[in-house]
């Protein structure tokens, strides 16, 4: 991915060296629950809860001190993650200013280790990236893409881009309206058909990622050869069927909450070809079986 010299979001907020460690969950320790409590989501655990439960495991302690570029072995990631950012931005304010008449309210990226807090609860580092709707911030500890890497197999710089570009896609979609109105039709539905709706969701997140990647093409020519299947890569090995399948053996359909391999992969595609903005609405409009690539 062609990234170096280009501007950096101003928008980063790093609170690595003043995060709440979690207690004994150093290293590897903090690597493994991330992987385990992706796969725990993935299997159908609500998310609030997990992050609820990942607070009660951190007692707070003294902080750590800032980084100094003499100490930052992650100077260059988040250099890198800031001009993605950077570029997430320049997107979405053209196509909220050009294709809704509106403006673009920019989210924060907050990196941290180990654990942090926000206006949905206290986190570790185990739940991996996320989106906070309550202060509309994208939190992230850089150890996840290093379980990528070593445990889901998913390298490359424009695999880690596509990951904060799908949490810029629930920003997207919590600006929209459309997070407020998935909950609360979920509040109403049966744990099947609330899991249904939230593959629905994470879905349009993928497509919206797509959707970044096609215009951030366009604008700034950012892809490299491989790239592209770095993305979809990715997006295959986090997909329901395969963590269920890695972590039980067997896959359960009424548990998806993201979607399947093929599902990720295809959605996050048909925005990379398109960029087409209001194709993000028909994830709540297709019947069922036509989020299906195999229907399509």
């Amino acid at each position: 991915m062609r990234w170096e010299g280009r501007e950096e979001s101003q928008n980063v907020e790093d609170r690595r060296g003043s995060a709440m460690p979690v207690a004994g969950l150093a290293g590897g320790g903090v690597m493994f629950l991330i992987l385990s409590i992706v796969i725990s989501m993935l299997l159908g655990a609500n998310p609030r809860q997990l992050l609820e439960q990942a607070g009660q495991q951190m007692p707070s302690k003294q902080a750590q001190g800032p980084l100094t570029p003499e100490n930052d072995k992650d100077a260059n990631l988040k250099k890198f993650v800031s001009v993605v950012l950077k570029d997430n931005e320049d997107v979405w304010n053209k196509l909220f200013r050009e294709q809704l008449g509106a403006r673009y309210e920019e989210p924060k990226l907050v990196v941290f280790t180990g654990a942090v807090r926000t206006a949905c609860g206290d986190a570790s580092a185990a739940v991996g990236p996320f989106y906070c709707p309550g202060d509309k911030n994208v939190y992230l500890d850089f150890d996840f893409f290093r379980v990528m890497e070593r445990d889901l197999k998913a390298k490359g710089e424009f695999a880690m881009a596509y990951v904060i570009a799908h949490e810029v896609g629930h920003h997207v979609q919590n600006l929209l309206g459309l997070s407020s109105k998935v909950q609360r039709m979920q509040m109403q539905s049966s744990k099947e058909q609330a899991n249904a709706l939230s593959v629905r969701l994470e879905l349009q997140a993928d497509y919206l990622a797509g959707v970044w990647a096609h215009h951030a093409q366009a604008s700034k020519q950012i892809l490299e050869k491989g790239d592209i299947g770095d993305a979809i890569k990715t997006a295959k090995a986090i997909g329901d069927d395969v963590l269920q399948k890695k972590a039980t053996g067997r896959i359960r359909e009424e548990a998806f909450t993201h979607g399947s391999a093929e599902q990720r992969a295809y959605w996050f595609t048909e925005g990379l070809k398109s960029g087409d903005l209001e194709g993000m609405m028909k994830f709540f409009e297709l019947p069922p079986d036509q989020l299906d690539p195999k229907n399509m």
